[in-house]
């Protein structure tokens, strides 16, 4: 059955671009993890391009590993606190919204309701709320604690941390502020609502002291492709960031989560699920090769083996790279991403060596990776998106914003003239341009079901 919506788009951000050795092309600025400049070309480029956001991940802790690879990425050893970030970012904006990641398990409640909500406004809509539990070791030490807490522990304070903010976030009605000058009132004393939650992890009166935001609330986005995750998109996300490697898997996730909604009360548009997808695009193919390769040699050893030992949580140092993995020390299973383990591991079972791991982790390595001309570019994300595998794409560019400069050159213009991306922005809120609906306010309509 054919679409009549359009596809999704989003910048995903690393300062310097995805690729470790980013920050080594020519084009990059190389001061740019500490001037807002830089980040606010990449937001001109990506609004002129009439993207939907840019994506901010983030860690809240410097990376550990061999100090030799830490000193040649500077991913996360210098970068900007993100939601700071992007309120500075929609001032020089209009309409592209922004996402921004920060964890469950090292924020209380009101604080990113407050947060979020204050940039909400500031921004006038367009603003987005990763949801995220943590999954490095080396963040929990600058928190208190020794490490990272187990898996279904970081999961059910997260479900409950969610469910008050958007209790919180539903403390003013929309109709709430009267701002009658002629009589001195400035809200509806009844339509302002004290949350008083009490449950295993928080104990939150409220109510939040500031109003509904331009879009309700808001917008919430989640990657996890475990059971747990899945089913947490399916009650509270509305962008669901997914980590299949191929167009079936990928199809399969989507029906999966939106599947699920119904029982929650939602409609399954409501919520896009967009796969990262790393994208070097030329003019040829070949074109898009040389670049990717580029890239690739530009990187060194020593940085492929931080960013496995980083995300496998294993020592890899002294291991021949020239010989196949050492499944000795493959971990039993996911400390993090599962589907993200998932794909690494089947990699290796094929026999592969560890340089090639380290070469295929450097292009693919958060699931998609496609390189190709802008036509192949194009096709491959009309028929991920008439396939119903994906609503759009996070676009994970090698280089920014160089790399983001050649999409918006090259592969925008095409999409829209197959008439599947949009011309002009839908609205002026993120919720509007995603085509979500409006966050109806739990008080109103409990309100409206008594009446």
């Amino acid at each position: 059955m054919a679409r009549d919506d359009k596809l999704k788009l989003g910048t995903f951000v690393y300062t310097f671009g995805f690729h470790p050795a980013a920050w080594l092309h020519p084009e990059s600025d190389v001061n740019g993890a500490n001037d807002i400049a830089h980040l606010a070309n990449v937001a001109k480029i990506s609004e002129a391009a009439k993207l939907d956001f840019m994506f901010f991940a983030d860690s809240p802790a410097a990376a550990i590993g061999h100090p030799d690879a830490l000193a040649r990425q500077p991913t996360k050893m210098n970068r900007f606190e993100p939601i700071t970030a992007i309120t500075a970012l929609s001032m020089v904006t209009e309409k592209l919204g922004f996402v921004a990641t920060a964890s469950t398990s090292y924020y209380e409640p009101y604080n990113i309701a407050r947060l979020y909500a204050s940039a909400d406004h500031i921004s006038g809509g367009r603003m987005c709320w990763n949801v995220v539990t943590s999954d490095h070791d080396e963040t929990g030490y600058n928190y208190n604690r020794e490490g990272l807490d187990p898996h279904a522990d970081r999961y059910a304070r997260g479900e409950e941390f969610l469910d008050v903010v958007f209790g919180l976030w539903d403390s003013f009605e929309d109709d709430a502020l009267l701002l009658d000058r002629e009589n001195g009132v400035y809200h509806d004393k009844d339509k302002l609502h004290q949350l008083d939650h009490k449950g295993e992890h928080f104990q939150v009166r409220g109510p939040l002291n500031i109003a509904r935001t331009p879009q309700g609330r808001p917008v919430i986005a989640q990657a996890g492709g475990s059971e747990r995750g899945r089913e947490l998109a399916a009650r509270t996300a509305e962008i669901a960031f997914s980590l299949a490697s191929n167009i079936d898997k990928n199809a399969a996730f989507y029906a999966d989560v939106k599947g699920r909604m119904a029982k929650y009360g939602r409609n399954p548009d409501d919520l896009k699920i967009m796969p990262g997808i790393v994208v070097n695009v030329g003019r040829t193919r070949e074109e898009a090769e040389a670049r990717a390769q580029e890239m690739v040699d530009h990187m060194h050893p020593e940085v492929g083996l931080l960013m496995l030992q980083e995300f496998l949580e294993t020592d890899l140092h002294g291991a021949d790279l020239d010989a196949p993995f050492p499944m000795d020390r493959m971990p039993a299973k996911a400390k993090g991403s599962e589907a993200m383990f998932a794909e690494v591991k089947e990699f290796v079972e094929q026999g592969h060596t560890l340089r090639d791991l380290i070469t295929h982790y450097a292009r693919k390595h958060t699931g998609n990776g496609l390189t190709g001309s802008y036509m192949e570019v194009a096709d491959y994300m009309q028929e991920w998106f008439e396939a119903r595998a994906a609503d759009g794409f996070i676009l994970m560019f090698p280089t920014l914003p160089a790399s983001l400069r050649d999409f918006a050159e090259l592969v925008v213009p095409e999409l829209q003239r197959r008439g599947i991306f949009r011309e002009e922005y839908e609205g002026s809120t993120l919720r509007e341009n995603l085509g979500l609906s409006w966050p109806e306010n739990r008080y109103t309509l409990a309100r409206s079901a008594a009446e």
